[in-house]
């Protein structure tokens, strides 16, 4: 199993903790063991197999947002505490800038989180949010201005709860769209969209 960058400095604690007190205090060792496993599943990061057609999802989770921000649609990914939290890239591109705006810490899965800390990654014609929720207080993106990615790259990891939206091509409508808010998807494996049939994005 793979796990996402930081799970040592998240996991070794509890878990150190648990051997020092599971002749001490059992129970408490016990608590301490739980919030380790818990840690560790949280950062997991398996490995996905993207379609060749379409615009994946960025993240797992279920569709909380679908909406029309000017001449483009937003489709955005609430992840609980038990999803896997590595954003993977909804198609290919080319990185044209990274911005991390500070923000509030609440609940990803609430209105109140647009104004919440993220970190947008601008394709150009499309873009991908990783938003903190009120507990997960650490984005860390992988990719830089100027890399090339591919369709299910990494490109990055939210601590437990969060969000990760991807703001679509001006030339993906809604009869375009395969999701609809309640939906669960999968990061890289879900297709949320098709292609125009020209082919233009």
């Amino acid at each position: 199993m793979n796990f996402a960058p930081g799970v040592r400095k998240w996991a070794l604690p509890p878990l150190v903790g648990a051997c020092v007190f599971a002749l001490l205090v059992p129970p408490l060792a016990v608590v301490l063991l739980g919030v380790g496993l818990f840690v560790l599943w949280n950062f997991r990061d398996p490995e996905r197999h993207p379609p060749t057609e379409g615009i994946v999802a960025p993240a797992d989770g279920k569709v909380s947002v679908v909406r029309q921000e000017g001449d483009q649609l937003r489709v955005g990914v609430y992840m609980n505490a038990l999803d896997v939290h590595v954003v993977r890239a909804p198609r290919k591109g080319y990185v044209d800038g990274i911005e991390h705006s500070p923000g509030a810490n609440r609940p990803a899965f609430t209105k109140d989180s647009e104004n919440n800390e993220r970190v947008d990654v601008d394709f150009g014609l499309f873009e991908v949010s990783l938003i903190a929720g009120w507990f997960a207080r650490r984005i860390v993106p992988y990719v830089h201005d100027g890399d090339t990615v591919a369709k299910g790259d990494r490109l990055g990891h939210i601590a437990f709860g969060s969000r990760a939206d991807v703001l679509l091509p001006p030339s993906i409508d809604r009869d375009h769209l395969l999701v609809e808010e309640g939906d669960s998807v999968r990061a890289g494996e879900t297709v949320v969209a098709e292609l125009p049939s020209d082919g233009e994005v």
